[in-house]
């Protein structure tokens, strides 16, 4: 029984992932949704794998970090430099993009995860700006200010098919997603959680937490440089801005407004901000001006974000949809003897007249 409802908590979320990754795949290849449309949906897909990495250091571990976008950087270059100079295929280097990026994240977080707080969120904002300006003065690898232009073949066909874009970005997000939630119920899932709620209580239990907090910034560095790995051949180019201080907080943006702890709040905010964006276009630079009125409102009235720290259940989804519509019949019947009553109550006031 136990194994059955196991392989049940399994496939459900399975098919719900391979609905989400191919219906719209298939639409978009079809032409049913257009390459524009198509584009705003995938780079969603980055913005969201960014969100999940931010919601691992703030949400999940339970520290302040200002230099994600260091690592989205990081992630980028390392994949344009193991493809075009080094010769590996791009595939290889979006994963090996991730360890370059996991890699730094150990060599900041080593040394200043000591640190909490504002502090922490200080030394990781100076860590995004002395990569943004590595990536300037080192022109003969990283084309300096200028940028550097992804040129090889695996590049052009993510660039030139919005389709294709589309079935490896969501699709990647959808792994992240999953390998993560499976990853958060282990053991060591929990003692990070644990190292969030008390550190104090958490140490007394044996739990080292400075080891499960560099476990959990390795992570979410590992997470964001895959996001600049698959940024990097979507757009087709890059530049050391990036890394800006700016796009760490669009990212901190996402997760305040999902919800600090909820990874699926904090993709349906990616989503929708992506989105927006788009669609204000027209306001040209003031449009920027919604992502701190956004950020105002929710602290005015809901801090805790859109989910607080609660998840999107698929399990839960499925459960209810046969509720759902047994319930379609009574609310049809209630409706109807309602406004029956309304209409009888209006007839006899009318008689009465």
């Amino acid at each position: 029984m136990k194994m059955n409802r196991t392989f049940r908590n399994m496939l459900i979320p399975f098919c719900f992932a391979v609905v989400i990754v191919c219906v719209p795949g298939i639409l978009v290849k079809n032409g049913i949704i257009d390459a524009y449309t198509a584009q705003i949906i995938s780079l969603g897909g980055i913005n969201a794998i960014m969100a999940i990495s931010v919601n691992i250091v703030c949400g999940i571990t339970g520290q302040l970090s200002l230099g994600q976008a260091g690592f989205m950087a990081i992630g980028a270059y390392a994949c344009i430099i193991l493809t075009e100079t080094v010769g590996i295929p791009m595939p290889v280097s979006i994963l090996l993009a991730g360890f370059v990026a996991a890699f730094f994240g150990f060599l900041i977080g080593y040394p200043t995860l000591q640190l909490s707080g504002d502090y922490l969120a200080i030394v990781t904002l100076g860590f995004g700006e002395i990569i943004r300006v590595l990536l300037v003065n080192f022109k003969g690898l990283t084309g300096g200010a200028n940028g550097k232009r992804f040129t090889s073949l695996g590049a052009i066909m993510m660039s030139a098919s919005p389709a294709l874009s589309y079935f490896i970005i969501v699709g990647v997000l959808t792994l992240i997603i999953v390998l993560w939630h499976n990853w958060q119920k282990s053991t060591y899932g929990r003692a990070i959680l644990a190292v969030r709620e008390d550190e104090i209580a958490a140490n007394s239990s044996g739990i080292g937490v400075f080891k499960y907090k560099m476990i959990g910034f390795v992570i979410a560095a590992f997470v964001g440089g895959i996001g600049g790995a698959l940024y990097a051949p979507f757009i087709g180019f890059i530049k050391p801005e990036m890394s800006g201080w700016i796009y760490s907080i669009y990212d901190l943006i996402y997760v305040v407004l999902g919800g600090m702890g909820s990874m699926t709040g904090a993709v349906l905010a990616a989503f929708v901000l992506t989105y927006l964006q788009e669609i204000l276009r027209f306001l040209k630079d003031f449009r920027m001006v919604i992502y701190p009125l956004i950020l105002i409102l929710v602290m005015l009235f809901r801090p805790q974000g859109l989910l607080g720290e609660r998840e999107l259940s698929f399990v839960k989804l499925w459960d209810g949809i046969p509720g759902f519509f047994k319930n379609i019949p009574t609310f049809i019947k209630s409706f109807f003897s309602k406004n029956a009553k309304t209409a009888n109550v209006n007839s006899g006031e009318d008689s009465n007249e």
